[in-house]
C-alpha cells in the first residue's frame, strides 16, 4: 500500500527476518476473538491503541510481503480500514475474522493468498474504489495528489494493465527535458473519484493499438479525452 505521508521512524529490522523470531503469542482459553486480539497485542502501539506504521512493517516481515505489494492494500479493504496506516481493534477483528486467521502461520497464509480475493469482478471494482479513499487521508478532502495516484496505479492496475499503467503514468508525472524539471500535463495536480474510476473504465472498455472504438460522445471524464489526445500526439511522433 502507498506508505503513510505522515509516518513515524520505524527502526531498522531485517526484511529477510524469519517470523520465527518473533515469538508466536500465546493462545489464551477462549473463543477467536481471544486469540484475534492476542495477534492484535503483539502489533498495537499501546499508547494509541491502534496498529500504527510500524507495527505494520512488523507485520510485513513476519508474513515476508513488502509493505508496497498490492496483498497489504487488499488486507486493509477487508478489515475496511479508514485510516491509512493505522488499524483498530475492531477493524483487526472484522478482517481476521474474515480471512479465517487467529495465529501468525493462518495470517501469513491468509494474506500470500489475497490477490485470489479480486477474480471477481464486483469485488475488483469495490477494492478498486476503497483503494482511492484509503488515500484521503485529511478531513474532507476529496482528492490525491498525481505523484500518490501513480504510485496507486503502479499497485493496483498494472499486473493486467502494464503498458496502459505505464503511459497514463508517462502521462500524468513529472518528465525530464533539458535537465528541468516539468509536467507533460499542466491541468492537473489532483484527481478525484470519478477521474479515477473513469482509468478502469477506460482500460477495460479501449483498445490501446488504435483507439478506434474510443467514443468521445461516451461521457468519458475530462482527463480521458486530454489523455487520448496525448496518445494519438504520442503516436505520431
Amino acid at each position: 500500500m502507498p506508505r503513510p505521508k505522515r509516518k513515524a521512524a520505524v527502526p531498522t529490522r531485517s526484511s529477510d527476518a524469519d517470523s520465527s523470531a518473533r515469538p508466536e503469542p500465546k493462545k489464551p482459553r477462549g473463543n477467536q476473538f481471544n486469540r484475534i486480539d492476542q495477534l492484535f497485542e503483539s502489533y498495537v502501539n499501546k499508547t494509541l491503541g491502534l496498529i500504527d506504521p510500524e507495527g505494520i512493517e512488523a507485520l510485513c516481515n513476519d508474513v515476508n510481503v513488502n509493505h508496497t505489494d498490492v496483498r497489504m492494500l487488499i488486507f486493509a479493504w477487508k478489515m475496511k480500514a479508514e485510516k491509512q496506516g493505522y488499524f483498530s481493534k475492531d477493524e483487526w477483528r472484522r478482517g481476521l475474522k474474515c480471512l479465517g486467521a487467529d495465529t501468525r502461520p493462518k495470517l501469513k497464509k491468509a494474506i500470500e493468498g489475497l490477490d485470489k480475493e479480486l477474480k471477481v469482478p464486483e469485488c475488483f471494482e469495490d477494492f478498486y474504489s476503497y483503494a482511492f479513499q484509503y488515500c484521503l487521508t485529511e478531513e474532507k478532502q476529496r482528492s490525491v495528489d498525481i505523484e500518490t495516484i501513480c504510485e496507486l496505479l503502479n499497485i493496483v492496475l498494472k499486473s493486467e494493465f502494464p503498458n496502459q499503467v505505464n503511459l497514463l503514468v508517462e502521462y500524468l508525472k513529472v518528465g525530464k527535458q533539458l535537465f528541468k524539471l516539468i509536467y507533460v500535463q499542466n491541468d492537473y495536480r489532483a484527481l478525484n473519484m470519478d477521474q479515477w474510476r473513469s482509468f478502469y473504465r477506460f482500460f477495460k472498455e479501449v483498445d490501446f493499438h488504435d483507439l478506434e472504438n474510443y467514443d468521445s460522445s461516451q461521457a468519458w471524464t475530462v482527463i480521458i479525452d486530454n489523455f487520448v489526445e496525448w496518445l494519438k500526439e504520442k503516436e505520431k511522433n
